[in-house]
């Protein structure tokens, strides 16, 4: 689909708005709502809202692993996995 397709204004959301959630749940598609000429707000099916959070976490975690590499605040896997064997001797 064109994203010129894709982009429906509110009035036509608030009449159609049982199909356009039916067409969204059934095809996958993405729509793009607006109001006043800008776009609002994104109208899209439950499984990609979901995919898209899932992909924004990891993107934020290896965001946040990079950091920490980059301002030595790491170390190596070899120590790391010696570190978590101490805490289990600990706890035991």
């Amino acid at each position: 689909m064109n994203l010129k397709d894709s982009v429906k204004p509110i009035s036509y959301v608030k009449t159609h708005a049982s199909e356009l959630v039916r067409e969204v749940a059934e095809t996958g598609i993405t729509y793009v709502i607006t109001q006043n000429g800008q776009a609002k707000a994104v109208l899209q099916d439950v499984k990609s809202y979901d995919e898209t959070r899932e992909s924004l976490a990891l993107l934020k975690i290896l965001a946040m692993s990079t950091k920490s590499i980059e301002s030595r605040n790491c170390k190596p896997l070899h120590q790391a996995f010696s570190d978590l064997d101490e805490r289990k001797k600990q706890m035991q």
